[in-house]
């Protein structure tokens, strides 16, 4: 089986989609993986790493509201942010991902490794939930490559 970005490359070339991320905890993983990939270019419109609830706000349009309400970490804020990658980057598609990848950081509501995962398309927006075990690098990854899934099930016709 191909990796996750390489059916996903094919994917989008094919459909002649683009695609722009919107990334906290995985700091700009997701966005590595795809550019891995030669001439991703031609679908990759670009990223915004937004690790703070400002760069949420400033950079993707997330509401304050939102942010003082749900917390950064929340199904409302990775839509928002999908949302805001979507319309900044002029993009088909967007993806967006939010957690504690720890060690620290976690609450008795959302322990170290919960994660949201946000996408944006021209029609439906959508999220999941996870709740990672690993140890930090490991809960990116993990992160990361939900992230990627999300996508594929989208190209692939898996969502509602």
């Amino acid at each position: 089986m191909d990796a996750l970005e390489l059916r996903i490359a094919k994917l989008l070339r094919e459909k002649k989609l683009t695609l722009a991320t919107a990334e906290s905890c995985t700091g700009g993983l997701i966005a590595h993986l795809i550019t891995n990939i030669a001439g991703s270019s031609e679908y990759f419109l670009g990223g915004v790493v937004s690790y703070s609830n400002e760069s949420k706000a400033n950079l993707l349009n997330v509401s304050w509201d939102t942010l003082n309400a749900k917390g950064a970490v929340s199904k409302e804020t990775v839509i928002e942010m999908a949302i805001g990658a979507r319309k900044k980057l002029n993009a088909d598609i967007a993806i967006s991902v939010s957690g504690i990848a720890g060690p620290g950081g976690g609450t008795p509501d959302k322990p170290v490794g919960t994660t949201w995962v946000g996408l944006a398309t021209p029609s439906q927006v959508e999220a999941r939930h996870f709740i990672w075990n690993g140890n930090r690098e490991e809960n990116k990854k993990l992160s990361a490559e939900a992230a990627l899934q999300f996508i594929l099930d989208y190209l692939e016709g898996k969502l509602k």
